[in-house]
């Protein structure tokens, strides 16, 4: 699963491989800002108090409908 952080103003910080080594890839509205080998570096480009990592939540099986009540014998 890929680890992936959003700041303010469009930022975001993912991990990537690039040329056999991982770097912290930063963007802003999409387009590359740089890639960056240390957090010091990642620190330059987007305050690192503004990152919020991003969770995914499980997918959620739909839910079967309730099935329809009867009426008991006991209220006829």
């Amino acid at each position: 699963m890929e680890r992936r952080w959003v700041g303010l103003d469009g930022y975001e910080v993912v991990g990537v491989v690039c040329a056999g080594r991982q770097v912290l890839r930063v963007r802003r509205h999409g387009r590359m800002v740089a890639d960056c080998t240390t957090v010091a570096e990642v620190a330059r480009h987007v305050d690192l108090a503004d990152l919020c990592e991003v969770i995914p939540f499980p997918v959620q099986r739909p839910v079967e409908p309730a099935a329809a009540a009867g009426t008991s014998s006991h209220h006829r």
